[in-house]
């Protein structure tokens, strides 16, 4: 009788671990069946993501090859012996092919620029087919490698904000542009000179002046080119007789039935692009605003200088200005040119604000501040189209005992405006 219950609890407990055993194999079975089908999706995206890298992999190398493409082309087409005549270039040295663009005068033209990134290299892409198809009709012979160059000047900040107000294209295709360009080639650059139009021209005319002595240069196209800003570099060129190197790229529509709109003094040959170039010069300097410039915090204030337009706001409603702080302090601060004259931007773009209630005396406050900064119109040498009525300085109050002026660090940089006479009895001091 003992062993009847003994072989039941041995029964039960082989039941149990029956029923355990079945149970795990169940969740076992659906957790491989679970990490099968993560697996299966998991492969699926890698292939996804391969496809797509695949894809980009090669658009880049097509890339690539269309640039080498157009190399290799510009080489052949300079290596037929039959039809070109020879220029031998000093042993292990590349001719050289320059190509150098005055910005400011001469840019790409709007189809390019609104493409951003893509157009920045599809005008690299074009240029260099032009001056290649070019070479091959002026019949001329290089043995060896030949190295091709294109260096832009410009003032990047004024050019964009130029063809910005003249609807070409927006700053960031802007930019854009300007790194498709250059990543299409090491040896594609562009230079931003700033606002100092003399800087910029005496870069270019170092360049000139250097690079066309190089025995191995054989052609430099040169686009934006002005024969009175660049008279004394190429009359020194011409009595050396180097000038023959230099070729002028202009727009196609720039010449009429021949003739171009711009004096050619030296009779410089030229090389006509079509589509390539904005057609005409870009309108400058009005279009553009005058940017206001970031003054401290000054304790007192001594000036009577600064001039309140008439046209000056008056405002029943607005924001209010937080009177624990400046008005250079506010967030943002007031737009100097709304309130004292007349802001080129517009409330809808101008960084500044628009809407502050301003007292009589803070209005007198905001133009003894603005007369602390200097016209960017006369700072670039240009006569600034507002006269007596700007409210930027125009002269720096010390005048030619500028402390700062000795030291190279006056607002008023150039040292014509620091010689001015005193201008509407300005006597507050000079700020860095």
């Amino acid at each position: 009788m003992a062993t009847q219950p003994v072989a039941e609890a041995n029964q039960q407990l082989w039941d149990e671990t029956l029923t355990r055993l079945l149970n795990l194999s169940s969740v076992t079975v659906r957790r491989n069946a679970d990490l099968e089908n993560r697996v299966a999706e998991l492969e699926l995206e890698l292939s996804v993501w391969k496809q797509a890298h695949s894809v980009a992999l090669e658009a880049s190398e097509r890339e690539v090859k269309a640039h080498n493409v157009q190399m290799a082309a510009l080489n052949r087409q300079m290596s037929n012996m039959d039809s070109f005549k020879t220029v031998t270039c000093t042993q292990n040295q590349n001719a050289l092919i320059l190509c150098i663009i005055n910005g400011d005068e001469l840019f790409f033209n709007q189809e390019l620029l609104i493409q951003g990134y893509a157009g920045g290299r599809a005008a690299a892409q074009q240029l260099t087919q032009v001056i290649a198809e070019q070479l091959t009709n002026e019949e001329a012979h290089v043995y060896g490698r030949l190295s091709f160059w294109i260096t832009i000047y410009l003032n990047k900040t004024d050019l964009a904000e130029d063809l910005v107000a003249n609807n070409i294209c927006s700053q960031e295709q802007f930019h854009a542009f300007l790194i498709g360009f250059t990543q299409a080639s090491p040896r594609f650059t562009t230079v931003d000179i700033g606002q100092s139009k003399d800087a910029l021209e005496a870069k270019i005319k170092e360049y000139i002046q250097i690079f066309t002595c190089f025995p191995q240069t054989l052609r430099l196209f040169f686009g934006g080119y002005d024969s009175m800003a660049y008279m004394p570099t190429l009359s020194a060129l011409e009595r050396d007789q180097m000038l023959g190197k230099i070729v002028i790229l202009h727009p196609l529509q720039d010449t009429q039935e021949g003739n171009s709109t711009r004096p050619n003094v030296f009779s410089l040959p030229r090389l006509a692009v079509d589509g390539l170039f904005l057609a005409e010069k870009l309108p400058r300097g009005v279009s553009r605003k005058l940017a206001p410039l970031a003054t401290p915090s000054y304790s007192s204030v001594t000036s009577n200088g600064g001039l309140i337009s008439p046209q000056s706001p008056a405002r029943s409603t607005g924001r209010p200005v937080d009177p624990s702080l400046p008005l250079h302090k506010q967030n943002p601060p007031p737009c100097n040119e709304f309130y004292l004259m007349t802001c080129s931007k517009g409330a809808g773009i101008c960084k500044y604000s628009h809407e502050y209630i301003l007292s009589p005396d803070q209005l007198v406050s905001l133009a003894n501040n603005a007369k602390k900064a200097p016209c960017n119109w006369l700072k670039n040498g240009v006569q600034c189209p507002y006269g007596d009525q700007c409210c930027w300085g125009h002269v720096c109050p010390n005048g030619p005992k500028c402390f700062h002026l000795s030291k190279g660090k006056c607002w008023f940089k150039g040292g014509t405006l620091c010689r001015l006479p005193h201008h509407n009895n300005i006597s507050n001091s000079c700020y860095l």
